[in-house]
């Protein structure tokens, strides 16, 4: 007996896929840009903006919030905080930016991470 996928109303989009398409939708509304900006934070929010060749802002910056309606209440009074960030990065549009020219522009958009130990 085989199992059936999930299909129709059941099936929702995982957090990855979303985030993935909301990448594209910027993507779209943005002809300048060489990729987009990913901050997620630990509530489980999400903000994203297009960057330019020269590390400047392409988009206006989306806040969101997989499968709700807005988003949480700490990133509404605090516009999601520096302190609550767990992971950021930059998605490249292809053909990507040279490695070096990658790590100039994430630096200037994302700032630098000091871990102590």
């Amino acid at each position: 007996m085989k199992k059936k996928g999930k299909k129709g109303k059941d099936a929702r989009p995982t957090a990855l896929q979303s985030e993935r398409a909301m990448i594209g939708g910027i993507l779209e509304g943005s002809p300048d840009a060489v990729g987009v900006a990913v901050v997620r934070m630990q509530c489980g929010c999400r903000k994203m903006a297009a960057v330019d060749k020269a590390g400047e802002p392409a988009s206006k910056v989306i806040m969101y919030r997989d499968s709700a309606d807005s988003i949480c209440a700490l990133c509404q009074a605090d516009n999601g905080s520096f302190d609550r960030v767990l992971e950021s990065f930059v998605h490249w549009v292809e053909p990507a930016p040279p490695v070096s020219v990658q790590r100039i522009l994430e630096e200037k958009v994302l700032g630098t991470k000091v871990v102590i130990h």
